[in-house]
This record gives C-alpha cells, structure tokens and sequence, in this order.
C-alpha cells in the first residue's frame, strides 16, 4: 500500500475571451464543483466524471492511503489572475509541505492554462512543486485539449490524457494514471517521449467520434498495448495563445526504444491525416434554412452554436443563432443557455405566464456585431438552477446555474430560449428537462457547445450543423491573431 497525494488544479483559458478568471470563478460551482480541499474534498467530488474521482476509486480499490490537497476549476474564460494562481498554488504547496511523507502525488490538471503573467500556469505549477520534492513520483491527468509543453514533460514522471471528445473518459483517465503510478512507486523505470505537431485544429473537427481523430485515437490504443504503456494524443486548445500551443504525441512505457517508436508512429500518422481535419461551417441564417429543409421525421437537427461554447471561453451571450431562429419564426424549437443573470432574475420576479415587455436579453460582453436582442419575451417555466447531471459527460455532477427560465420569443409558443444566470455548455439533456423540456421532441435544439453535446444528444438527433455565429471561441484559428505561437506552427490545417 502507498501514500499518494491527490489534488488538481483546472482552468482552458481563451487568450481572446473577455473576462480573467478569478479567484471567485475558482470557488463558485457551475457545472463542476466548486474549490474543494481536504478531507471535504472526497465528498465533493465523489460520483462525478472527474479524473481526480476515477483515481481516487482505483486507488482506494488497491488499498491505497490517500492524502487531499487542493482541488479547483473555474469555467474557461480569458486568462487566470495572477492573484487566483499564486493563491491555489499556494495551497497545493502548503497542503503538501503538511502531507508528511509521500510515496506518490496524483494531479488533476488541465494541461492549457495561462495566467496574466505566466504562459505555461501547469508548467510553472509542476516546478514548484519539483523545487520542494524533486524525487516523489508525479503523474498527472490532462485534457485532450492540453497544450503540453516541455516544462510538463520534464517535472512530471507521466502525463495521460483523455481518450474522448466528448470527453465521455475523464474518470476513466484517472484510473488510467495509477498503473504509471504504481510502477513508478515500486522503482520501474519509465521511458518518455514527446513530440509536437506543427499544425492547430479547430475544436468542431477534435472530436473523436468522427474521422480523422478517432482513427488516431485507435492507433494510440494499439500503441499503448504494444509497448505495455500508456500513449495520448493531446490536441491543443487553439484559442489558446501560447508558445507552447500546438498537438503533442506522449508515451510511456518500460523499454525505451519502444516508447520513442511508438511516438514517431503515431506522430507521422497525425501528420498524415492533416488533410482530412476539415468541416463545414454554416451560417445562422444557412443552417436554419438547412434544419427546416429536412423532412420532419421526428428527430431534431442540431444546431451547434460553437463559437459562443462556454466550454472554450464563450460569453454563452451572443445572440446570431437565436435572431436567426426568430426570423425563421419556428415553433418547437429552443436554444440553450443564454446566459443572462438580469434577465433570469427579471422572470423569477414575474413569475411564470408573465410577459418581459422590452427586454434587452444577452449579447452585453461582444465580440463586435454583438448586440442584446431587444422583444417581448413569454416566461413559460421557472427553474432553480440545481440538478443533477445525467449525460455521459456531465454525468454525475450536481450543476448549480443559478436562476433559470424558458422564454418565447413574441408568443406563447414562439421560438424558446434557456436563460440561465452562470455558464455552461449545453451537452447535458437535464439542462432542458429541468425545465420541462423534452429535448427529443423538438423540430430544432441550438446548443451553444462544439463537440461535448454530441455524447448525450447525437443519439437522438437527425443531424448535426456546426454554425458559425459570432463569438469569441473561433471555430477557425486561421482567423486568429496569436502573438505567442512558436514559429512553424500553422494555424489551420492544410495552410503553407
């Protein structure tokens, strides 16, 4: 049996997002928890699709002794304030320097975090805490988005990360960890291996669900068992702005010549699949046009509103696809989440049947183009915000939105839209039936989400458009203006 410390540390921060996340952001629930620290956290994050709970199950599982640290995330956003960081890295030192001796330590972190002063926030966490235990064997949960940099590679003595996007295996991840963990422990030496791409792909085009991402993620598999290892493909955040951005290969294993083969192979068939990371991006006003075209056969056309994704920095605020379903006046139709606390409150003191006369709603935090969309707004249904999670990946997580409202646009019936007062993306199907709306019933379900909606609701749809309305989570990061981005390194696939 081991004494292994566990904690994490989360924030996918957008360089071109608006607001910094601060040290609110890090203590307030919304689709996760909020900050957890010591022994409360066990309880705080049990049941939930979180890599530190995958671990934390497998570790007690085998017997091990575990030891809380700090454990946080906040909703992406634009950079981390630097307060916000040095407090929660201060903790996770301090929660250390108490932890006695240690036999491992277990990391929930991110892998694409940037705060106001530093460019790599994991890369800087990770040789901190090298500073006061150099020699403690550290392995490390990431996102499939991480943006892995030398630094990561260097102070952790493994680095796994997601398999999915949606990112359906987070818990599973961090059950993946402990065999590195374990081998590290009993003094098996562990080769590693990294490479860099020279390319970004667009969140939409990530996913693994489809071609040519899952086919890598099959290839890394096939990998991993052959060199009795672990093997990830990490993606990179694009609108991440940093010198360290970009996909990475990494590997693991006892032989390494093996693990730096492995690396190669799966590098060069990333390379050789650059050709096939392209989609089509329609319109608001196309992909309406589009939903109704199709045979109503009882399915609902997805809307993917991925530009403004909260999950990616988005405001959840920006108002193109819901003009454009107004315009197209249909009923059986609702978007989610607009997140407006104004408004939400505005409908809570009215109460439901009400009418919001004049309403201003959303579209407050830009881009340019942006604008709140000014009518009368029908307050159908009131909610309180809290639920449980029931999707494949949310599930589990106990969502705290604050204040909600279904709203019509113009009439009782009209196009409806889900006000909420924090954010989150709309992958999880409880978002609608909290209030009261059966999502697989609808003629058309706008989501303001890239991929993760496609684990709960794919399955119950016609068909999926990803639209490119305004927002600050570019679809393309062709169109972004990077001044960190190491040379070399091209912005969209298929670019010179």
């Amino acid at each position: 049996m081991a004494r292994i410390a566990v904690g994490g540390l989360h924030h996918e921060t957008n360089s071109f997002a608006p607001h910094a996340a601060d040290w609110a952001a890090f203590e307030q629930a919304d689709g996760w928890p909020g900050r957890q620290r010591g022994s409360a956290m066990f309880a705080g994050i049990a049941g939930i699709n979180l890599a530190i709970t995958g671990f934390v199950d497998a570790a007690r599982a085998r017997g091990h002794e575990l030891v809380p640290l700090v454990w946080a995330n906040a909703c992406p956003s634009g950079p981390v304030t630097t307060d916000a960081f040095e407090r929660l890295a201060g903790q996770m030192l301090e929660d250390l320097a108490a932890a006695g001796p240690l036999d491992g330590i277990f990391l929930d972190l991110h892998g694409a975090m940037i705060t106001e002063e530093l460019d790599d926030g994991e890369g800087e966490l990770l040789a901190r805490i090298r500073r006061v235990l150099p020699a403690t064997p550290l392995v490390c949960a990431l996102d499939l988005h991480a943006d892995v940099s030398e630094a990561m590679v260097r102070h952790a003595d493994g680095l796994v990360a997601y398999r999915t996007y949606p990112h359906v295996d987070i818990a599973e991840t961090g059950a993946r960890c402990l065999p590195l963990l374990e081998r590290l422990i009993e003094g098996e030496p562990q080769a590693k291996a990294h490479r860099k791409l020279d390319f970004l792909v667009g969140l939409p085009w990530q996913c693994t669900m489809i071609e040519p991402a899952r086919g890598l993620y099959r290839l890394a598999d096939e990998l991993a068992l052959r060199i009795d290892g672990t093997v990830s493909v990490a993606m990179g955040f694009p609108p991440a702005d940093t010198s360290c951005g970009a996909p990475s290969v990494l590997a693991y294993g006892p032989d390494a010549a093996r693990v730096e083969a492995a690396a190669d192979e799966l590098a060069a068939a990333f390379r050789a699949a650059e050709p096939a990371f392209a989609g089509r991006l329609w319109t608001p006003a196309q992909a309406v046009a589009e939903a109704l075209a199709r045979p109503w056969k009882g399915r609902p056309v997805l809307l993917a509103d991925t530009q403004d994704n909260p999950g990616g920095g988005g405001t959840s605020d920006t108002t193109g696809l819901l003009a454009a379903l107004i315009d197209a006046g249909v009923p059986d139709t609702v978007l989610a989440i607009l997140t407006d606390a104004a408004a939400a409150a505005a409908a809570h003191a009215l109460g439901a049947g009400g009418w919001l006369r004049g309403l201003e709603l959303g579209g407050r935090h830009g881009p340019d183009g942006v604008a709140p969309l000014r009518g009368d707004w029908y307050v159908q249904r009131l909610a309180p915000g809290r639920f449980t999670a029931t999707g494949p990946m949310y599930r589990g997580s106990r969502m705290d939105l604050g204040p909600m409202a279904l709203l019509r646009a113009g009439r009782p019936d009209g196009p409806g839209v889900i006000v909420a007062t924090r954010r989150v993306q709309a992958a999880d199907a409880a978002i609608f039936r909290h209030l009261g709306v059966e999502p697989a019933r609808q003629r058309i379900l706008g989501l303001k989400s890239s991929v993760h909606f496609r684990a709960d609701f794919e399955p119950m749809a016609a068909d999926v458009l990803v639209v490119e309305a305004p927002g600050v989570n570019t679809a393309d990061p062709g169109r972004l203006r990077f001044r960190r981005l190491p040379p070399g390194v091209r912005r969209r696939p298929n670019q010179p």
